[in-house]
């Protein structure tokens, strides 16, 4: 068995939840010869994962809350690809709330102690008459075979983790973050852009583990380069990845459970993923929101973009294509395919914190760092008021680590100029 990297968990300091994980010793770079490959249900043994049981009940509900993703989406188009109501967007909100309604009772079957922190309220479901559809959409991909779901069972099991559902006492609690559907724009296009199923669990104030499902990932075996990856033009890679990490054991990958087709016979191994290893900026492979520009943010100043294109120039830096959500921009950085993800706030659009808990633990154990443009580690705390309502300073930045302080001192050195 391969040891698990040693990361060191700092514990928060009274009256703080902020979580603080730093790789106690760097990853090196994720050459090919490194990649170690487990064959089980998890990629370690359940007494070296002080959280096994939580992680594995985990994969099995992010797997089966990505089947149904990928059955909803495919009623937004017609046998020919195209949307067939581009003004429509039920589809998104039936997903997003039979995900949240899934995976909710599904752990709360399993873990009925631990509560869950989500998106959405059924409110909106039945003032639209959308509460059947989800119903449906829920329905078939339950672990357990029971009676039919009624509505009053779907409805309770959204709010379960709603707006309201949940409050932290005076000491740090025990809770699940779920995160639907992260990337509603990927999940609208179709396969040419990711979405992410992501869900974590809190213990006192730490993320203790992370699974984030990417329905439409394409897998490359060649593992050439992240275009080549994402590039969707080889046909013969298979769809779909799933990344867990649990603290103490690092960040691993496998593909999803043939969703796509049932007849294709898919890996089930798991593979360990690092940082990548580059020291330079200059060198590092950047990728940021579709929403946003690269002259929007600080280093535009030092560095101009070129965008999938190898032939980096003087003061220049690669920049990758979006492939939309912010969640599969972790997985970019935690798998080595990228260097620097960069996240700037906005005073219009919320960030919110705790829906980033999953990418922060992959990120961490893969040997990366996260944090604010000022280097303050993010405060899952903040977001327990009003519900996820806090700007980190600046944005967030997530990198291998390596190069994290230099673009920090960058930032910080172009902000005392301008």
């Amino acid at each position: 068995m391969i040891p698990a990297m040693d990361l060191h968990l700092l514990r928060p300091s009274p009256g703080s939840s902020a979580v603080q994980l730093f790789p106690r010793y760097p990853s090196p770079a994720p050459h090919r010869s490194r990649l170690f490959i487990v064959r089980s249900n998890l990629p370690f043994p359940n007494e070296k994962a002080k959280y096994y049981r939580e992680l594995a009940a985990a994969v099995e509900v992010v797997e089966s809350a990505c089947r149904l993703c990928v059955d909803v989406q495919r009623s937004l188009f017609s046998n020919e690809g195209q949307i067939v109501e581009k003004k429509d967007l039920t589809p998104v909100t039936v997903a997003d709330f039979g995900v949240q309604a899934l995976v909710s009772l599904e752990l709360s079957k399993l873990f009925p102690s631990i509560p869950l922190v989500a998106e959405e309220d059924s409110g909106f479901l039945q003032s639209n008459n959308l509460v059947d559809p989800v119903v449906s959409a829920v329905s078939d991909k339950r672990s357990i075979d029971e009676e039919s779901l009624s509505r009053d069972d779907v409805l309770e099991a959204i709010d379960r983790g709603g707006r309201n559902a949940f409050a932290t006492g005076t000491k740090p609690a025990t809770y699940w973050i779920l995160d639907p559907i992260d990337g509603t724009r990927g999940f609208v296009k179709g396969s040419p852009a990711l979405y992410v199923v992501g869900l974590s669990l809190v213990v006192e104030g730490d993320i203790v583990l992370g699974v984030m499902g990417c329905p439409n990932w394409v897998v490359d075996p060649s593992y050439k380069s992240t275009t080549d990856a994402q590039g969707y033009k080889n046909s013969s890679p298979g769809y779909g990845i799933i990344m867990i990490a649990h603290v103490g054991c690092g960040t691993w990958t496998k593909r999803l459970k043939s969703m796509l087709d049932f007849s294709t016979k898919i890996s089930s191994d798991w593979t360990r993923c690092f940082v990548d290893g580059c020291c330079l900026v200059s060198d590092a492979r950047f990728c940021i929101p579709e929403s946003q520009t690269w002259e929007s943010l600080p280093l535009s100043v030092l560095y101009k973009a070129r965008i999938d294109d190898d032939n980096i120039g003087d003061n220049e830096i690669r920049l990758l294509s979006a492939f939309c959500g912010s969640l599969c921009k972790y997985i970019m950085v935690a798998s080595g395919r990228a260097s620097v993800f960069f996240l700037r706030a906005r005073s219009e659009k919320v960030i919110r914190v705790w829906d980033h808990a999953v990418g922060m633990i992959c990120v961490h154990e893969a040997g990366g760092k996260v944090t604010d443009w000022k280097g303050s580690e993010l405060d899952l705390a903040a977001d327990q008021i009003e519900r996820r309502s806090i700007y980190p300073a600046g944005g967030i930045l997530v990198t291998n680590g390596k190069i994290h302080n230099q673009i920090l001192e960058m930032i910080s050195s172009i902000s005392t100029v301008v």
